[in-house]
């Protein structure tokens, strides 16, 4: 029809692909997705949860807000503890917020 634009033909009915192959391309990004980003946010998921029941009077430990200090009371029933960061200097945070557990001594090292 135009001088720069070519008209577009149909193709002669030849089929256009089967839908075996949309399965399988399908479980292949789901268990990309597994092994990629569900096993490893469930596997630190875990390992938290063991940290956060694992915690007991007395353990130095680091918070995500970058405090380090000692454990003075934890409280089961409610989420929170109360974290000793020097003498007379105590402050209340969730279990949650602790990142982990330093070993014995970091705090006089500091």
């Amino acid at each position: 029809m135009s001088l720069f634009i070519s008209t577009a033909h149909a193709a002669d009915g030849a089929p256009a692909g089967g839908g075996m192959e949309m399965i399988i391309m399908l479980a292949v990004f789901g268990l990309v997705f597994f092994f990629m980003i569900y096993r490893p946010q469930a596997k630190r998921v875990k390992e938290h949860k063991g940290l956060m029941s694992s915690l007991a009077k007395g353990d130095e430990v680091l918070t995500q807000g970058g405090i380090v200090g000692k454990i003075v009371k934890v409280s089961d029933e409610k989420d929170f503890i109360v974290v000793s960061i020097s003498e007379g200097t105590e402050v209340t945070v969730q279990k949650g917020a602790i990142n982990a557990v330093l070993p014995k001594g970091t705090m006089k090292s500091l």
